[in-house]
């Protein structure tokens, strides 16, 4: 492993009554940031709702799936855009490392009348094989032949210049990537109508990974400085 780059010696070491009271004013400003987010959190919540006018299929291990079947009796949905391109053999590393966390939250998210999915473009049979691979349980689906990942912004069709502006996370910008990320929540009513009530993607799914928010806790932080991305160091979980 990896030592602390930052010598002891070179770091302030003090007695516990100073530690306390620099880390009583950290929690000052911890304690802002939580109201910050609760504050955020309740406008979240508070966003109109879209009606999801098309009819939406997809393949997945039930066989042809639609939207609606993929609440499973729950009002909520929550559905993770993976980045696996058709022509790609394997999925994005980054998204496979969000979706190492899928498994131990679903029984929790269950319980708040949430489903949680992931849906790619790739073909169903390179979904399998990296669950199986890498011992995933949560269901991940196929939209290939649908609109679905490019009418919520995480696809890009190839008559698109891959150099050309194009639109992500609700800004124009240059796609170089026939996939990203991204995460949307869809709400279905008592008459069985559905809505999609929010979509983020960059950054805006960074705190949905579990890791991190606990590496943030460390002195080393995520320790990305100096690489040439910032997830260089990322691998499946079955290569490191």
């Amino acid at each position: 492993m990896n030592a602390i780059t930052k010598s002891t010696a070179a770091r302030k070491v003090v007695g516990h009554e100073e530690w306390l009271k620099a880390r009583k004013a950290l929690l000052k400003a911890e304690k802002e940031f939580t109201r910050l987010r609760d504050d955020l959190s309740r406008r979240r919540r508070e966003l109109p709702w879209e009606r999801v006018e098309k009819a939406y299929a997809f393949e997945g291990p039930a066989g042809r799936e639609t939207l609606e079947a993929l609440f499973e009796g729950r009002s909520q949905l929550i559905v993770y855009h993976f980045m696996l391109g058709p022509d790609w053999e394997v999925g994005c590393k980054s998204c496979s490392f969000w979706a190492d966390h899928f498994d131990g939250m679903l029984p929790h998210l269950h319980a708040r009348d949430t489903s949680l999915v992931a849906i790619s473009q790739g073909p169903l049979e390179k979904l399998r094989a990296q669950a199986e691979r890498l011992g995933w349980r949560f269901k991940w689906l196929s939209s290939q032949g649908s609109d679905f990942n490019f009418d919520y912004g995480v696809s890009f069709r190839s008559e698109d210049p891959a150099q050309g502006e194009d639109s992500y996370n609700y800004a124009p910008r240059t796609i170089a990537s026939s996939e990203l990320p991204g995460i949307s929540v869809f709400v279905k009513d008592a008459g069985g109508a559905v809505f999609h009530s929010y979509s983020c993607y960059a950054r805006g799914i960074d705190m949905m990974n579990g890791t991190y928010q606990y590496l943030d806790l460390t002195p080393k932080g995520r320790d990305e400085a100096g690489l040439p991305d910032t997830m260089a160091w990322v691998k499946l979980h079955d290569q490191y």
